[in-house]
C-alpha cells in the first residue's frame, strides 16, 4: 500500500521523523522515503531509542494519514526492521543502497531528481535538517565540495547485485552486516 500520496504526505512524514530522532535522540545519515516504504540508516544513542522513535512517528503519521485518507487500522507491514553494520564498506554500500532506491525503482533517471532522500545534502550540501553527516562521509575529504564530489563519484557506481543481496538478507534476517563495533544501523 502506498504509504504517501501527495507531496503534504512526505512532508508530514519528515516533521515527524525529525521530531522523533530529536525527541529518542537518533542520527539519521542517509533516508529515502519510496511510495510505499522508508529506508534509512541511523545511529541511536540508546539501545531503545530507535523503537522508541518509530512509535513516536506511527503515533504521528498514522492517524494522519487515516484522517486524511478515511481509512482505518494499521499502516506498516509489521515491524521495522533493523541490522547492524559492522565495518566502512558496508555502511557506504548501505548508504549508497538507501540513497539510489529511487533510480533502482524506476522513478527517477538519476538521484539528484528525487527530492525525497538524503542524496542532495550529501551530493551538493542541500540544506537538510534531518540529516547528521556521518563520520565516515565527512572522512571523504577536508571540505564541503570535495565530500560532494567524492559522493556523486561513490554513487555514480551502483550497489551491485552481491552487494544488493547482502543488505537485504540483513533487512529480512536481522543479521549484523560486516563485523565490527557497529556503524548504524
Amino acid at each position: 500500500m502506498d504509504i504517501f500520496r501527495c507531496e503534504t504526505d512526505y512532508e508530514v512524514f519528515l516533521h515527524a521523523l525529525r521530531e522523533a530522532t530529536l525527541r529518542h535522540r537518533i542520527q539519521i545519515h542517509s533516508y529515502v522515503l519510496m511510495t510505499n516504504h522508508v529506508h534509512a540508516t541511523v545511529t541511536p544513542e540508546s539501545a531503545e531509542a530507535l523503537s522508541n522513535a518509530m512509535q513516536t512517528i506511527g503515533r504521528r503519521y498514522v492517524p494522519y494519514f487515516n484522517d486524511r485518507y478515511a481509512r482505518t487500522g494499521g499502516m506498516f507491514d509489521g515491524r521495522y526492521r533493523s541490522f547492524e553494520i559492522g565495518s566502512e564498506d558496508y555502511w557506504f554500500n548501505c548508504a549508497r543502497y538507501v540513497e539510489l532506491n529511487p533510480v533502482r525503482a524506476g522513478l527517477v533517471g538519476a538521484p539528484e531528481a528525487y527530492q525525497w532522500s538524503s542524496y542532495g545534502a550529501h551530493a551538493f550540501g542541500k540544506e537538510d535538517p534531518l540529516v547528521t553527516f556521518h563520520w565516515l562521509y565527512l572522512a571523504l575529504g577536508d571540505t564541503p565540495e570535495v565530500r560532494q564530489r567524492a559522493w556523486r563519484t561513490l554513487c555514480g557506481a551502483h550497489v551491485s547485485e552481491p552487494q544488493l543481496a547482502e543488505i537485504r538478507n540483513s533487512v529480512n534476517t536481522g543479521k549484523a552486516l560486516g563485523t565490527g563495533t557497529p556503524l548504524g544501523v
